[in-house]
């Protein structure tokens, strides 16, 4: 499996916009919310933004500004995405789960 998505930002080996993203309530990491959100704040299904983590048009990193616009142009079979940056199930990387790539060091002795 691989360790980022083929669509991530691309700043390092590791995917930053991930590392960066939060729930919706900002208090947590994305994928690990803890609020009355929680169902589903930590469901990777659908579109998704570029690393995978948020929901398309819901992304809380530093490019939020550019990932939460509408694509021009070309758009992809689900239609939230560029038609050349679809990270839907569809996808061709589309079973990459960004929860599976991640180190739990709270719990792993």
């Amino acid at each position: 499996m691989a360790s980022k998505a083929s669509t991530c930002c691309g700043k390092s080996a590791e995917c930053v916009c991930a590392q960066q993203a939060t729930c919706s309530c900002g208090k947590q990491s994305a994928l690990h919310c803890t609020c009355a959100k929680a169902a589903s704040e930590n469901k990777v299904e659908g579109a998704r933004c570029s690393c995978r983590v948020r929901p398309a048009g819901q992304c809380t990193c530093e490019r939020a500004s550019t990932e939460n616009k509408a694509p021009a142009g070309g758009k992809c079979e689900c239609g939230s995405r560029p038609a050349d940056a679809c990270t839907c199930e569809k996808a061709a990387d589309g079973s990459y789960d960004p929860s599976q790539n991640e180190t739990d060091f709270t719990t792993k002795q």
